[in-house]
C-alpha cells in the first residue's frame, strides 16, 4: 500500500481524494474479470445497506451497529459472482503479513468486507478472481486517482441486459469526489453491472442500455415492461456493487444512514434497480481525519453527498468504459 498523496491541478475527482483511502485493482488477463480493494493504513468505521435480492458478501453482519468490532481494515469488491469471495482471502493474507488488523491477544485478525458480483459470461468461467488477485490488489492499492472502465472489479462489467445479451453494452467502474468550504470530503466508487438501463438522472436520459438492433439509440427496457414485455431477470450479469467514504468522524449507526441514503443513487441512476436477480450493496467508510460533529444534521448532509457522488461514480463508470 502506497500511502502517497498524489494531487495536481488538473486531478479528476476521486474517491482516493477523501484523506486516508487508498485504492487498488487488480484486472485478469484470461479473461474480462476483476477485483478492487478499498483500504486504508489506520482501522475505518464501516457500514454496509444491501437491497439486491441476491447479494454475494463477506462480514458484513459484523458492520451491524450492535456488534463489537468499530474498525475494519479494508473492502473489496470483485467479480466471479460466488467464487470471488476468495479475494478477501487474498487482502487479509497481505494485511496480516504487514502486521495490520485486531488485536486478539498474541493474534492479528484483519477485517475484511467485501461483496461480488455475476460477470461469468464473458470467456471461460472457471477463470475468476481468487486470493492471489486480492492479495495483489491490496499490495498496488494507493491514494492516486482511481483508474476507471473495465479494470479491477469492473473489467466483465456489462449493463442493458434486460432484453438479451445481443443487446447488452459494456459498463465499468468509476469514481468520484466532492469537497465542501469546511474541508469536507465524500468520494464513491462503483462497480457497474446491472440487469437495466443507466439514466443520466440530471437529464433523464439513457447513457447506457439495450441498445436498437439497427443501431438507432436504446430500447428503453421500463418502456418495452409497461408495453408487456416479460424479461429474463436473470440473464447472465447482475449486480451494482460500490464504495461510498468521507473524513468524518463518524460512529457504525451513522455509517449504516450514509451507506442507506446512498443506495438513491442507484434509484436515480439505473432502471430498474434492487431486482431479486441483483446483489447491490453500498459500504460506508469513515477515516474521521475531520472531526465534524457527529449530529444527525452532518450525517444527513453526509448520506446527501454520498448519494450525489455514487450516482456520478455510476455515470463515469459507463462513459470510461467507452459507451
Amino acid at each position: 500500500m502506497k500511502a502517497e498523496q498524489e494531487f495536481s491541478v488538473s486531478r479528476r475527482p476521486s474517491l482516493t481524494d477523501v484523506p486516508g483511502i487508498l485504492v487498488g485493482h487488480h484486472t485478469l488477463q484470461a479473461r474480462p474479470s476483476g477485483c478492487t480493494v478499498v483500504t486504508s493504513h489506520a482501522p475505518m468505521v464501516a457500514g454496509v445497506d444491501i437491497r439486491g435480492g441476491a447479494p454475494g458478501t463477506r462480514e458484513t453482519d459484523l458492520l451491524r451497529p450492535e456488534n463489537m468490532v468499530t474498525g475494519i481494515h479494508a473492502v473489496f469488491l470483485s467479480g466471479g459472482s460466488a467464487f470471488g469471495l476468495d479475494v478477501g482471502t487474498g487482502v487479509a493474507r497481505y494485511l496480516e503479513e504487514q502486521g495490520i488488523g485486531y488485536r486478539a491477544g498474541p493474534h492479528v485478525v484483519p477485517i475484511v468486507c467485501g461483496a461480488i458480483l455475476f460477470d461469468l459470461g464473458p470467456g471461460d468461467s472457471r477463470v475468476r478472481p481468487d486470493a492471489a488477485a486480492g492479495y495483489e490488489a491490496i499490495r498496488i492499492a494507493s491514494a492516486a486517482p482511481v483508474e476507471e472502465g473495465n479494470v479491477g472489479a469492473g473489467a466483465g462489467c456489462t449493463v442493458g441486459k434486460m432484453l438479451g445479451p445481443d443487446h447488452s453494452m459494456k459498463g465499468g467502474i468509476g469514481s468520484w469526489s466532492v469537497s465542501r468550504a469546511d474541508g469536507l470530503m465524500v468520494g464513491a466508487l462503483a462497480a457497474v453491472n446491472c440487469v437495466g438501463d443507466v439514466l443520466d438522472p440530471d437529464r433523464g436520459e439513457i447513457v447506457a442500455g439495450a441498445r436498437r438492433s439497427d443501431g438507432g439509440g436504446f430500447w428503453n427496457t421500463m418502456d418495452q415492461m409497461r408495453k408487456g414485455f416479460r424479461p429474463d431477470m436473470f440473464v447472465g450479469g447482475n449486480t451494482v456493487i460500490g464504495v461510498v467514504a468521507t473524513d468524518a468522524t463518524l460512529d457504525k449507526a451513522s455509517c449504516t444512514k450514509v451507506a442507506q441514503m446512498a443506495q438513491d443513487a442507484l434509484a436515480r441512476c439505473i432502471y430498474p434497480a434492487h431486482t431479486p436477480a441483483d446483489g447491490d450493496a453500498i459500504f460506508s467508510l469513515a477515516t474521521g481525519q475531520h472531526r465534524i460533529e457527529c449530529s444527525p444534521a452532518n450525517v444527513g448532509i453526509i448520506g446527501a453527498l454520498a448519494a450525489d457522488v455514487l450516482a456520478r461514480a455510476i455515470l463515469r463508470g459507463c462513459q470510461a468504459a467507452g459507451i
